[in-house]
């Protein structure tokens, strides 16, 4: 009876791994822009956009089978105050593929990014309107909320270089949504974190994605007003600033390993291409040695997070109770 309870098994394939794929996916993008700057060799950034998709099918197929055969545990975990927020990473991951698959074709690029906006919004409406039926609990105030304000703004990270005029409304559509409501839950989030118990072990890495407001704000803002001014710097320079306090903390003690632990990917992705675009307009040595730090801790993280959850796989520690 022992080992048929800790048999591995689908129904406990959490949605959060999706943040794998927008973390590697953010890491090819990021490698794509070393590319230019640096002149890394693009195969680089291919080889790791080539993983992302090939990671997302591989749990978009896995999902779909739990959907499939336990769907009362989706539901619940959909209805779920906090992890209903990580099915969000579904339509950002689709939305960053976008950007991969932009490599070969921009035809396909638009069709991926068309579903991945219509997916995210449609969550965005959903995740929004739940919480306006009030009696929602100070302590579910998580930075998990956080996604379904920054996925709309994923739409003009992934979505600023189309140039028809529907998906520059879309895009304006998305920016208004994702900027207010990313603002809206930033301070619910922080006063939580300020006056309420402090978050449990699995959920403390998730306090990076406090940074993906202040970097995808970035890139959204910079590819719709088209150029790096003062305003894009101040986003930039607060995520930074935040991206270190967030580090120390979970480096001076860090949480045991599970899937929660792919929260840091993509806010670090985020940050990283923020860099590398800033860097590439204000010049500067300082600005260079950041955004190769950046890269460099980026890099590791997505190598660590993935030799770890493959031999967490391996083992049985992730699809098990």
């Amino acid at each position: 009876m022992e080992s048929a309870q800790a048999r591995p098994s689908i129904r406990y394939l959490p949605v959060s791994l999706f943040g794998s794929v927008m973390s590697i996916a953010g890491l090819s993008l990021a490698w794509r822009l070393a590319s230019k700057a640096y002149g890394a060799d693009i195969a680089v950034s291919n080889a790791i956009g080539a993983v992302a998709l090939i990671v997302f099918v591989v749990l978009s197929l896995s999902y779909l089978g739990k959907l499939l055969r336990h769907p009362e545990l989706v539901r619940d975990e959909f209805a779920h105050p906090v992890i209903g927020s990580f099915f969000g990473t579904v339509g950002i991951s689709i939305l960053l593929l976008s950007s991969v698959i932009g490599a070969y074709s921009a035809d396909l690029q638009l069709v991926v990014w068309g579903v991945g906006a219509a997916v995210t919004l449609a969550l965005a409406v959903v995740m929004i309107s739940r919480l306006l039926n009030g009696n929602a609990a100070a302590a579910s105030a998580v930075p998990a909320w956080l996604i379904a304000g920054v996925g709309s703004l994923d739409i003009v990270v992934t979505g600023g270089a189309f140039t028809s005029e529907w998906t520059h409304e879309v895009n304006l559509l998305a920016a208004a949504v994702g900027g207010v409501s990313a603002v809206v839950f930033f301070i619910l989030i922080f006063s939580r974190l300020v006056h309420h118990s402090p978050l449990a072990d699995g959920m403390r890495p998730s306090k990076m994605i406090l940074v993906a407001p202040f970097a995808v704000g970035f890139i959204a803002y910079v590819n719709l007003v088209q150029k790096v001014d003062m305003f894009a710097a101040l986003l930039f320079y607060f995520g930074l600033f935040l991206f270190v306090i967030v580090c120390y903390r979970l480096a001076s003690k860090p949480a045991p390993f599970s899937p929660s632990w792919w929260a840091i990917g993509f806010p670090m992705a985020a940050l990283c291409n923020s860099a590398l675009i800033y860097s590439g307009s204000a010049g500067g040595k300082g600005l260079g040695a950041i955004a190769m730090v950046l890269l460099f801790l980026l890099t590791v993280s997505v190598a660590v997070l993935a030799v770890r959850t493959v031999y967490a796989l391996a083992t049985g520690r992730i699809l098990t109770a």
